[in-house]
Protein backbone atom coordinates (compact mmCIF):
# COMPACT_ATOMS: atom_id res chain seq x y z
CA UNK A 1 0.00 0.00 0.00
CA UNK A 2 1.69 3.60 -1.24
CA UNK A 3 1.95 5.81 2.04
CA UNK A 4 0.19 9.94 1.85
CA UNK A 5 2.43 12.39 0.72
CA UNK A 6 4.49 14.55 3.35
CA UNK A 7 4.00 18.27 2.40
CA UNK A 8 7.39 20.05 3.45
CA UNK A 9 7.77 24.13 4.05
CA UNK A 10 11.19 24.84 3.12
CA UNK A 11 12.47 27.72 3.70
CA UNK A 12 13.65 29.81 1.02
CA UNK A 13 17.66 28.94 1.16
CA UNK A 14 16.46 25.29 1.82
CA UNK A 15 14.80 25.31 -1.81
CA UNK A 16 17.20 27.34 -3.38
CA UNK A 17 20.19 24.69 -2.25
CA UNK A 18 17.44 21.84 -3.35
CA UNK A 19 17.34 23.54 -6.98
CA UNK A 20 21.47 23.85 -6.81
CA UNK A 21 21.87 20.37 -5.97
CA UNK A 22 19.67 19.43 -8.42
CA UNK A 23 21.87 21.28 -11.12
CA UNK A 24 25.00 19.51 -9.85
CA UNK A 25 27.00 17.10 -12.19
CA UNK A 26 29.10 15.55 -10.26
CA UNK A 27 28.41 12.94 -7.58
CA UNK A 28 29.81 15.63 -4.36
CA UNK A 29 27.72 18.65 -2.85
CA UNK A 30 29.02 20.12 0.33
CA UNK A 31 25.98 22.55 1.91
CA UNK A 32 27.19 25.02 4.82
CA UNK A 33 24.12 26.20 6.73
CA UNK A 34 24.17 27.54 10.00
CA UNK A 35 23.02 25.76 13.25
CA UNK A 36 19.64 26.14 13.43
CA UNK A 37 18.65 26.99 9.78
CA UNK A 38 17.31 23.53 8.88
CA UNK A 39 20.25 21.24 7.40
CA UNK A 40 18.71 17.74 8.64
CA UNK A 41 14.82 18.98 6.64
CA UNK A 42 16.86 19.74 3.49
CA UNK A 43 18.92 17.08 2.98
CA UNK A 44 16.43 14.39 3.90
CA UNK A 45 13.98 16.39 1.30
CA UNK A 46 17.36 15.71 -1.17
CA UNK A 47 17.59 11.93 -0.27
CA UNK A 48 13.67 11.61 -0.86
CA UNK A 49 13.68 13.51 -4.17
CA UNK A 50 16.84 11.22 -4.74
CA UNK A 51 14.81 7.92 -4.68
CA UNK A 52 11.97 8.87 -6.07
CA UNK A 53 14.11 9.78 -9.14
CA UNK A 54 16.22 6.57 -8.60
CA UNK A 55 14.20 3.88 -6.94
CA UNK A 56 15.83 1.10 -5.44
CA UNK A 57 18.74 3.45 -4.00
CA UNK A 58 19.93 2.69 -0.79
CA UNK A 59 20.60 5.88 1.54
CA UNK A 60 23.39 5.87 4.26
CA UNK A 61 23.72 8.58 6.64
CA UNK A 62 26.77 9.52 8.80
CA UNK A 63 26.35 10.97 11.84
CA UNK A 64 29.08 12.62 14.49
CA UNK A 65 27.42 10.66 17.76
CA UNK A 66 25.24 8.09 18.65
CA UNK A 67 22.65 10.15 20.25
CA UNK A 68 22.41 12.22 16.70
CA UNK A 69 22.02 8.43 15.08
CA UNK A 70 18.29 8.11 16.76
CA UNK A 71 17.68 11.96 15.59
CA UNK A 72 18.72 11.08 12.16
CA UNK A 73 16.44 8.02 11.56
CA UNK A 74 13.22 10.10 13.77
CA UNK A 75 13.76 12.67 11.65
CA UNK A 76 13.69 10.15 8.50
CA UNK A 77 10.38 8.55 9.64
CA UNK A 78 8.65 11.55 9.20
CA UNK A 79 9.14 12.05 5.66
CA UNK A 80 8.22 8.17 5.29
CA UNK A 81 12.05 7.36 4.80
CA UNK A 82 13.35 4.22 6.86
CA UNK A 83 17.09 4.48 8.26
CA UNK A 84 18.12 1.80 10.55
CA UNK A 85 19.97 3.56 13.39
CA UNK A 86 20.79 0.25 14.83
CA UNK A 87 22.43 -1.90 12.31
CA UNK A 88 25.80 -3.64 12.46
CA UNK A 89 27.78 -5.10 9.86
CA UNK A 90 27.44 -8.36 11.72
CA UNK A 91 23.53 -7.91 10.63
CA UNK A 92 24.47 -8.30 6.83
CA UNK A 93 22.08 -7.26 4.39
CA UNK A 94 19.37 -4.62 5.31
CA UNK A 95 15.47 -6.28 5.77
CA UNK A 96 13.28 -4.96 2.70
CA UNK A 97 11.19 -2.51 4.41
CA UNK A 98 14.30 -0.61 5.20
CA UNK A 99 15.61 2.49 3.51
CA UNK A 100 19.16 2.33 4.46
CA UNK A 101 21.24 3.16 7.78
CA UNK A 102 22.37 5.44 10.22
CA UNK A 103 25.90 5.31 11.39
CA UNK A 104 28.54 7.09 12.98
CA UNK A 105 32.10 7.97 11.30
CA UNK A 106 33.93 6.58 14.73
CA UNK A 107 31.92 2.69 12.87
CA UNK A 108 33.20 3.72 9.33
CA UNK A 109 36.62 4.07 10.69
CA UNK A 110 36.39 0.35 12.50
CA UNK A 111 34.25 -1.38 9.42
CA UNK A 112 34.72 0.61 6.57
CA UNK A 113 35.42 -2.70 4.39
CA UNK A 114 32.44 -3.91 5.18
CA UNK A 115 30.43 -0.89 4.63
CA UNK A 116 31.76 -0.63 1.15
CA UNK A 117 29.20 -2.66 -0.42
CA UNK A 118 26.81 -1.46 1.28
CA UNK A 119 27.34 1.84 0.06
CA UNK A 120 27.77 1.01 -3.07
CA UNK A 121 25.64 3.01 -5.94
CA UNK A 122 23.86 4.66 -2.25
CA UNK A 123 23.18 8.22 -1.66
CA UNK A 124 25.66 9.24 1.47
CA UNK A 125 24.73 11.94 3.54
CA UNK A 126 27.82 12.84 5.97
CA UNK A 127 26.63 15.51 8.85
CA UNK A 128 29.09 17.49 9.86
CA UNK A 129 32.08 16.64 7.33
CA UNK A 130 34.67 18.28 9.38
CA UNK A 131 34.98 14.95 11.52
CA UNK A 132 36.20 13.04 8.44
CA UNK A 133 39.44 15.22 9.96
CA UNK A 134 39.26 14.72 12.98
CA UNK A 135 41.61 11.55 12.93
CA UNK A 136 43.48 10.57 9.37
CA UNK A 137 42.33 7.00 9.86
CA UNK A 138 38.67 8.55 10.07
CA UNK A 139 39.55 10.22 6.65
CA UNK A 140 40.93 7.12 5.07
CA UNK A 141 38.19 5.07 6.05
CA UNK A 142 35.37 7.43 4.97
CA UNK A 143 37.29 7.95 1.51
CA UNK A 144 37.28 4.01 1.69
CA UNK A 145 33.91 3.42 2.77
CA UNK A 146 32.19 5.65 0.41
CA UNK A 147 34.30 6.16 -2.85
CA UNK A 148 31.35 4.12 -4.90
CA UNK A 149 28.62 5.97 -3.97
CA UNK A 150 26.37 7.06 -6.75
CA UNK A 151 25.68 10.61 -4.24
CA UNK A 152 27.06 11.96 -1.43
CA UNK A 153 25.74 15.14 0.44
CA UNK A 154 27.57 16.91 2.95
CA UNK A 155 26.87 19.07 5.65
CA UNK A 156 28.38 21.14 8.04
CA UNK A 157 27.39 23.90 10.45
CA UNK A 158 30.46 26.43 9.91
CA UNK A 159 32.93 26.92 7.22
CA UNK A 160 36.06 24.59 8.20
CA UNK A 161 39.68 24.58 7.05
CA UNK A 162 41.82 22.00 6.06
CA UNK A 163 44.91 21.32 9.04
CA UNK A 164 47.01 18.50 8.17
CA UNK A 165 45.34 16.23 5.78
CA UNK A 166 42.05 17.66 3.44
CA UNK A 167 38.53 15.59 4.21
CA UNK A 168 37.40 13.40 1.57
CA UNK A 169 35.33 14.34 -0.99
CA UNK A 170 35.34 18.41 -0.21
CA UNK A 171 36.50 20.95 -2.66
CA UNK A 172 39.31 23.88 -1.51
CA UNK A 173 40.02 26.55 -2.32
CA UNK A 174 44.07 27.19 -0.56
CA UNK A 175 43.00 25.80 2.64
CA UNK A 176 39.81 26.62 2.97
CA UNK A 177 36.62 24.11 2.48
CA UNK A 178 34.48 25.52 -0.89
CA UNK A 179 30.86 25.12 -0.19
CA UNK A 180 28.75 24.18 -2.64
CA UNK A 181 26.32 26.33 -1.11
CA UNK A 182 26.46 28.86 1.88
CA UNK A 183 23.60 30.15 4.64
CA UNK A 184 25.45 32.11 7.02
CA UNK A 185 24.42 33.05 10.29
CA UNK A 186 23.76 36.87 9.18
CA UNK A 187 22.02 35.63 6.48
CA UNK A 188 19.49 33.85 8.61
CA UNK A 189 19.44 36.61 11.37
CA UNK A 190 17.88 39.12 8.03
CA UNK A 191 15.18 36.30 7.26
CA UNK A 192 14.26 36.71 10.69
CA UNK A 193 12.00 33.88 12.49
CA UNK A 194 15.23 31.33 11.37
CA UNK A 195 17.58 31.66 14.07
CA UNK A 196 17.93 33.89 17.37
CA UNK A 197 20.33 36.74 17.88
CA UNK A 198 22.72 35.86 20.49
CA UNK A 199 24.69 38.04 23.54
CA UNK A 200 27.67 37.29 24.77
CA UNK A 201 28.28 38.49 28.43
CA UNK A 202 31.83 38.13 29.29
CA UNK A 203 32.71 38.05 33.30
CA UNK A 204 36.29 39.44 33.88
CA UNK A 205 38.24 37.66 37.37
CA UNK A 206 41.24 37.50 39.13
CA UNK A 207 42.89 33.77 39.37
CA UNK A 208 45.68 32.25 41.48
CA UNK A 209 47.63 28.61 41.03
CA UNK A 210 50.10 26.88 41.01
CA UNK A 211 51.52 25.60 37.11
CA UNK A 212 53.33 22.03 36.47
CA UNK A 213 56.41 22.95 37.44
CA UNK A 214 55.77 24.17 40.63
CA UNK A 215 55.35 27.90 40.05
CA UNK A 216 52.83 29.96 41.59
CA UNK A 217 51.14 32.32 39.40
CA UNK A 218 48.32 35.18 39.99
CA UNK A 219 47.02 36.88 36.92
CA UNK A 220 43.74 38.70 35.53
CA UNK A 221 41.68 38.13 31.77
CA UNK A 222 43.67 41.62 31.03
CA UNK A 223 47.17 40.32 31.57
CA UNK A 224 49.38 39.45 28.98
CA UNK A 225 50.20 35.50 29.06
CA UNK A 226 51.89 32.70 26.41
CA UNK A 227 50.06 30.50 25.79
CA UNK A 228 50.56 27.69 28.21
CA UNK A 229 49.81 29.97 31.27
CA UNK A 230 46.66 31.31 29.54
CA UNK A 231 45.53 27.97 29.40
CA UNK A 232 45.85 27.55 33.21
CA UNK A 233 44.15 30.92 34.09
CA UNK A 234 41.28 29.78 32.14
CA UNK A 235 41.63 26.35 33.84
CA UNK A 236 41.37 27.97 37.06
CA UNK A 237 38.40 30.60 36.44
CA UNK A 238 36.83 27.30 35.13
CA UNK A 239 37.18 25.05 38.18
CA UNK A 240 34.62 24.83 40.94
CA UNK A 241 37.95 25.15 43.76
CA UNK A 242 37.38 28.71 43.30
CA UNK A 243 34.40 31.41 43.11
CA UNK A 244 34.86 32.73 39.33
CA UNK A 245 32.68 29.78 37.68
CA UNK A 246 29.96 29.48 41.11
CA UNK A 247 29.73 33.34 40.55
CA UNK A 248 28.85 32.93 36.68
CA UNK A 249 26.41 29.75 37.06
CA UNK A 250 24.51 32.36 39.64
CA UNK A 251 24.34 34.85 36.96
CA UNK A 252 23.38 32.66 34.09
CA UNK A 253 20.80 31.12 36.42
CA UNK A 254 19.44 34.44 37.27
CA UNK A 255 19.17 35.38 33.59
CA UNK A 256 17.17 32.50 33.04
CA UNK A 257 14.90 33.03 35.34
CA UNK A 258 14.15 36.06 33.82
CA UNK A 259 13.42 34.39 30.33
CA UNK A 260 11.41 31.72 31.61
CA UNK A 261 8.82 34.81 32.67
CA UNK A 262 7.67 34.80 29.49
CA UNK A 263 9.05 31.71 28.25
CA UNK A 264 8.50 29.14 30.92
CA UNK A 265 10.59 26.20 29.74
CA UNK A 266 13.56 27.71 28.71
CA UNK A 267 16.86 25.67 29.84
CA UNK A 268 20.29 26.74 29.89
CA UNK A 269 23.40 24.65 28.57
CA UNK A 270 27.04 23.95 30.89
CA UNK A 271 29.18 23.12 28.14
CA UNK A 272 32.01 21.01 30.81
CA UNK A 273 35.41 19.77 30.67
CA UNK A 274 35.16 16.96 31.48
CA UNK A 275 32.76 14.06 33.18
CA UNK A 276 34.34 14.69 36.40
CA UNK A 277 34.02 18.65 35.97
CA UNK A 278 30.08 18.13 34.11
CA UNK A 279 29.40 16.32 37.47
CA UNK A 280 30.59 18.14 40.00
CA UNK A 281 28.74 21.49 38.14
CA UNK A 282 25.41 19.52 38.02
CA UNK A 283 25.86 18.55 41.56
CA UNK A 284 25.86 22.85 42.34
CA UNK A 285 23.01 23.47 40.31
CA UNK A 286 21.33 20.63 42.10
CA UNK A 287 21.69 22.41 45.24
CA UNK A 288 19.68 25.46 43.57
CA UNK A 289 16.96 23.80 41.80
CA UNK A 290 16.56 20.04 43.25
CA UNK A 291 15.19 17.55 40.54
CA UNK A 292 15.82 20.40 37.70
CA UNK A 293 19.02 19.23 36.39
CA UNK A 294 20.17 16.66 34.22
CA UNK A 295 23.91 15.56 33.68
CA UNK A 296 25.12 13.74 30.34
CA UNK A 297 28.43 12.47 29.80
CA UNK A 298 29.66 9.97 27.58
CA UNK A 299 30.44 7.34 29.79
CA UNK A 300 26.82 7.43 30.96
CA UNK A 301 24.75 4.42 28.40
CA UNK A 302 21.65 6.43 29.51
CA UNK A 303 22.96 9.88 27.93
CA UNK A 304 20.92 10.07 24.72
CA UNK A 305 17.69 9.18 26.83
CA UNK A 306 18.55 11.56 29.51
CA UNK A 307 19.14 14.25 26.47
CA UNK A 308 15.49 13.50 24.89
CA UNK A 309 14.22 13.49 28.11
CA UNK A 310 15.34 16.54 28.99
CA UNK A 311 14.79 17.94 25.83
CA UNK A 312 10.97 17.33 25.88
CA UNK A 313 10.71 18.16 29.54
CA UNK A 314 10.57 21.18 31.36
CA UNK A 315 14.12 21.44 33.41
CA UNK A 316 16.39 24.31 33.95
CA UNK A 317 19.49 22.73 33.29
CA UNK A 318 21.67 20.41 31.32
CA UNK A 319 25.51 19.85 31.55
CA UNK A 320 27.66 17.92 29.35
CA UNK A 321 30.75 17.46 28.23
CA UNK A 322 30.46 17.39 24.04
CA UNK A 323 27.45 15.26 24.15
CA UNK A 324 25.41 17.98 23.34
CA UNK A 325 27.71 20.26 21.59
CA UNK A 326 26.76 19.79 18.07
CA UNK A 327 23.54 19.18 16.19
CA UNK A 328 21.15 18.08 19.31
CA UNK A 329 18.37 19.61 18.56
CA UNK A 330 16.97 20.79 21.94
CA UNK A 331 14.86 24.76 20.84
CA UNK A 332 14.35 25.22 24.11
CA UNK A 333 17.62 25.83 25.15
CA UNK A 334 18.48 29.60 25.58
CA UNK A 335 21.55 30.25 28.05
CA UNK A 336 24.73 28.43 27.80
CA UNK A 337 27.67 28.73 29.83
CA UNK A 338 31.02 28.15 28.25
CA UNK A 339 33.05 26.11 30.78
CA UNK A 340 35.36 24.38 28.88
CA UNK A 341 38.82 24.79 27.94
CA UNK A 342 38.48 23.26 24.78
CA UNK A 343 39.05 26.36 22.85
CA UNK A 344 38.94 26.10 18.91
CA UNK A 345 36.54 28.15 16.87
CA UNK A 346 34.73 25.61 15.34
CA UNK A 347 33.87 23.72 18.55
CA UNK A 348 33.28 27.44 19.97
CA UNK A 349 30.33 27.89 17.33
CA UNK A 350 29.50 24.31 17.47
CA UNK A 351 28.26 25.28 21.16
CA UNK A 352 26.81 28.60 19.93
CA UNK A 353 25.20 26.93 17.77
CA UNK A 354 22.80 25.00 20.73
CA UNK A 355 20.52 27.80 21.65
CA UNK A 356 20.43 29.81 18.09
CA UNK A 357 16.97 27.73 17.13
CA UNK A 358 14.11 29.87 16.89
CA UNK A 359 11.01 28.87 18.62
CA UNK A 360 7.17 29.23 17.12
CA UNK A 361 5.06 31.92 18.70
CA UNK A 362 7.31 32.91 21.15
CA UNK A 363 8.03 36.60 19.43
CA UNK A 364 11.24 38.24 20.84
CA UNK A 365 13.83 35.77 21.75
CA UNK A 366 17.43 36.77 22.37
CA UNK A 367 20.24 33.90 23.38
CA UNK A 368 22.98 34.10 25.94
CA UNK A 369 26.44 32.62 25.84
CA UNK A 370 27.95 33.55 29.10
CA UNK A 371 32.16 33.53 28.90
CA UNK A 372 35.08 33.66 30.57
CA UNK A 373 36.57 37.38 29.56
CA UNK A 374 39.68 35.74 27.95
CA UNK A 375 40.64 37.15 24.66
CA UNK A 376 41.07 34.06 22.75
CA UNK A 377 37.41 33.53 23.26
CA UNK A 378 36.22 36.99 22.86
CA UNK A 379 37.25 36.68 19.15
CA UNK A 380 35.55 34.04 18.06
CA UNK A 381 32.61 35.89 19.74
CA UNK A 382 33.28 38.75 17.94
CA UNK A 383 33.41 37.13 14.91
CA UNK A 384 29.56 35.82 15.53
CA UNK A 385 28.77 39.31 16.51
CA UNK A 386 30.05 40.89 13.55
CA UNK A 387 27.49 38.87 11.33
CA UNK A 388 24.76 39.42 14.25
CA UNK A 389 25.88 43.77 13.20
CA UNK A 390 26.05 43.23 9.73
CA UNK A 391 22.65 41.43 9.85
CA UNK A 392 21.34 44.89 11.34
CA UNK A 393 22.87 46.69 9.45
CA UNK A 394 21.54 45.55 6.22
CA UNK A 395 17.90 45.26 7.81
CA UNK A 396 18.38 49.33 9.09
CA UNK A 397 19.34 50.15 5.15
CA UNK A 398 16.17 48.22 3.95
CA UNK A 399 13.68 49.47 6.25
CA UNK A 400 15.37 52.74 7.99
CA UNK A 401 15.22 52.00 10.92
CA UNK A 402 17.72 52.87 13.87
CA UNK A 403 19.42 49.57 14.60
CA UNK A 404 22.53 48.25 15.85
CA UNK A 405 24.29 45.73 18.09
CA UNK A 406 27.40 44.38 19.47
CA UNK A 407 29.54 41.20 20.55
CA UNK A 408 32.18 39.32 21.76
CA UNK A 409 35.02 36.59 21.76
CA UNK A 410 36.72 32.85 21.84
CA UNK A 411 39.39 30.34 22.24
CA UNK A 412 41.99 27.43 21.24
CA UNK A 413 42.51 23.92 21.37
CA UNK A 414 45.36 22.91 24.35
CA UNK A 415 45.81 19.91 26.26
CA UNK A 416 48.55 20.07 28.68
CA UNK A 417 50.06 18.04 31.43
CA UNK A 418 48.10 18.55 34.83
CA UNK A 419 49.31 16.45 37.08
CA UNK A 420 50.94 19.06 39.57
CA UNK A 421 48.29 21.80 38.09
CA UNK A 422 46.68 23.15 41.37
CA UNK A 423 44.14 25.96 41.78
CA UNK A 424 44.43 28.64 44.77
CA UNK A 425 41.12 30.57 43.82
CA UNK A 426 39.74 32.58 41.41
CA UNK A 427 37.19 35.64 42.26
CA UNK A 428 34.70 37.06 39.14
CA UNK A 429 35.55 40.82 38.19
CA UNK A 430 33.29 43.29 35.95
CA UNK A 431 30.92 41.30 34.26
CA UNK A 432 29.55 43.21 30.85
CA UNK A 433 26.51 42.31 32.04
CA UNK A 434 26.40 45.38 34.41
CA UNK A 435 28.45 47.54 31.94
CA UNK A 436 27.28 47.97 28.79
CA UNK A 437 30.08 50.08 28.13
CA UNK A 438 32.18 46.96 27.66
CA UNK A 439 30.48 45.94 24.85
CA UNK A 440 29.92 48.92 22.33
CA UNK A 441 26.90 51.75 22.21
CA UNK A 442 24.04 49.48 22.76
CA UNK A 443 25.38 46.47 25.58
CA UNK A 444 24.91 43.18 25.07
CA UNK A 445 21.53 43.42 26.62
CA UNK A 446 19.09 43.47 24.00
CA UNK A 447 16.43 45.13 26.44
CA UNK A 448 18.28 48.20 25.39
CA UNK A 449 17.24 47.45 21.67
CA UNK A 450 14.28 48.95 20.10
CA UNK A 451 14.93 47.04 17.07
CA UNK A 452 13.85 43.49 19.12
CA UNK A 453 10.79 44.75 20.28
CA UNK A 454 9.57 45.48 16.70
CA UNK A 455 10.97 42.29 15.83
CA UNK A 456 7.51 39.85 14.10
CA UNK A 457 7.40 37.12 15.24
CA UNK A 458 7.00 34.91 11.60
CA UNK A 459 9.53 32.74 9.59
CA UNK A 460 10.12 33.59 5.99
CA UNK A 461 8.17 33.02 3.21
CA UNK A 462 8.67 29.46 2.57
CA UNK A 463 7.93 26.96 -0.38
CA UNK A 464 5.81 23.89 0.16
CA UNK A 465 7.30 20.73 -0.91
CA UNK A 466 4.77 17.65 -1.63
CA UNK A 467 6.92 14.35 -1.07
CA UNK A 468 5.93 11.47 -2.43
CA UNK A 469 6.57 8.25 0.15
CA UNK A 470 9.79 7.13 -1.46
CA UNK A 471 10.44 3.14 -3.03
CA UNK A 472 12.22 1.12 -0.79
CA UNK A 473 15.11 -1.18 -2.18
CA UNK A 474 12.71 -3.95 -2.64
CA UNK A 475 10.69 -1.70 -4.86
CA UNK A 476 7.74 -1.38 -2.48
CA UNK A 477 6.93 2.01 -1.31
CA UNK A 478 7.57 3.35 2.10
CA UNK A 479 5.19 4.77 4.16
CA UNK A 480 5.23 8.82 5.11
CA UNK A 481 3.37 10.71 8.07
CA UNK A 482 3.41 14.49 8.37
CA UNK A 483 5.94 16.64 9.97
CA UNK A 484 6.68 20.48 9.84
CA UNK A 485 9.22 22.21 8.04
CA UNK A 486 12.62 22.41 10.10
CA UNK A 487 14.54 20.72 12.61
CA UNK A 488 13.43 22.56 15.60
CA UNK A 489 9.55 22.44 15.06
CA UNK A 490 7.35 21.15 18.38
CA UNK A 491 5.93 18.60 16.54
CA UNK A 492 5.74 14.66 18.58
CA UNK A 493 8.35 12.86 16.89
CA UNK A 494 6.60 9.24 15.58
CA UNK A 495 7.78 5.91 16.47
CA UNK A 496 10.10 4.79 14.19
CA UNK A 497 10.27 1.56 11.86
CA UNK A 498 13.28 0.25 13.39
CA UNK A 499 11.69 1.11 16.80
CA UNK A 500 8.19 -0.52 15.81
CA UNK A 501 10.01 -4.16 14.98
CA UNK A 502 12.43 -3.66 18.10
CA UNK A 503 8.88 -3.65 20.12
CA UNK A 504 7.62 -6.36 17.63
CA UNK A 505 10.81 -8.68 18.15
CA UNK A 506 10.61 -8.12 22.14
CA UNK A 507 7.15 -9.29 21.86
CA UNK A 508 7.65 -12.24 19.78
CA UNK A 509 10.70 -13.13 22.33
CA UNK A 510 7.77 -13.34 25.81
CA UNK A 511 5.65 -15.39 23.13
CA UNK A 512 8.59 -17.63 22.31
CA UNK A 513 9.04 -18.15 26.29
CA UNK A 514 5.26 -18.63 26.70
CA UNK A 515 5.65 -21.57 23.62
CA UNK A 516 8.59 -23.09 25.45
CA UNK A 517 6.96 -23.97 28.65
CA UNK A 518 3.39 -24.44 27.13
CA UNK A 519 5.58 -27.53 24.47
CA UNK A 520 8.75 -28.50 26.55
CA UNK A 521 10.51 -27.71 23.30
CA UNK A 522 14.00 -26.05 23.54
CA UNK A 523 14.17 -22.42 22.52
CA UNK A 524 15.77 -22.59 19.51
CA UNK A 525 13.51 -25.63 18.28
CA UNK A 526 10.55 -23.09 18.91
CA UNK A 527 12.00 -20.30 17.41
CA UNK A 528 13.24 -22.29 14.31
CA UNK A 529 9.60 -23.21 13.95
CA UNK A 530 8.20 -19.47 14.72
CA UNK A 531 10.69 -18.64 11.48
CA UNK A 532 9.43 -21.16 9.40
CA UNK A 533 5.94 -20.05 10.15
CA UNK A 534 6.22 -16.88 8.90
CA UNK A 535 9.29 -17.41 6.25
CA UNK A 536 12.10 -15.57 8.35
CA UNK A 537 15.82 -16.58 7.38
CA UNK A 538 17.24 -14.60 9.74
CA UNK A 539 15.37 -12.41 12.06
CA UNK A 540 18.00 -9.94 11.90
CA UNK A 541 16.61 -9.51 8.22
CA UNK A 542 13.13 -9.95 9.01
CA UNK A 543 10.77 -6.81 7.96
CA UNK A 544 8.12 -5.28 10.46
CA UNK A 545 5.52 -7.47 8.23
CA UNK A 546 7.34 -10.40 8.45
CA UNK A 547 7.96 -10.25 12.80
CA UNK A 548 4.42 -9.55 12.74
CA UNK A 549 3.17 -12.60 11.03
CA UNK A 550 5.49 -14.68 13.68
CA UNK A 551 3.85 -13.39 16.39
CA UNK A 552 0.13 -14.08 14.63
CA UNK A 553 1.79 -17.63 13.91
CA UNK A 554 3.07 -18.27 17.18
CA UNK A 555 -0.34 -16.68 19.05
CA UNK A 556 -2.17 -19.59 17.16
CA UNK A 557 0.04 -22.26 18.19
CA UNK A 558 0.00 -21.47 21.49
CA UNK A 559 -3.92 -21.43 21.64
CA UNK A 560 -3.37 -24.68 20.09
CA UNK A 561 -1.26 -26.01 22.71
Amino acid sequence: MVGRPTRLRLRPWQSQALGKLAATSGRDFLAVATPGAGKTTFALAAVVQHLLDHPGTRVVVVAPTQHLKTQWATAASQVGLHLDHLWSPAEGSLPSDMHGIVTTYAQVAQSSRLLAPLAEAAFVVLDEIHHAGDDRSWGSAVLEAFDGAAFRLSLSGTPFRSDDAEIPFVDYHLDEARPDFEYGYGDALSDRGVVRPVYFPRTGGFMEWIAPDGETFAATFADELNHERANQRLRTALSLEGQWLPTVLSDADGRLSDLRRDHPDAAGLVIAGDVEHARAIGGHLERLHPGSVTVATSDDPEASGRIAEFARGAGRWIVAVRMVSEGVDIPRLRIAVFATTTTTELFFRQAVGRVVRWTRGLGRQPAYVFLPDDERLVRHADSIAQSRRHSLKRRAEREEVRQQMDDEPAIDDDSEQLSMFSVIGSVAMGSTGDDPDNLGVWGDDPDDLGEMANRPDREPNGVDLLLLPPPLPSGRSGGATHRGNNDSDGDQPRVSLREQKARMRAANADLAMELVRATGWGHAQVNRELNRLAGIERIGNATLAQLEARHTAGRKWLNRS
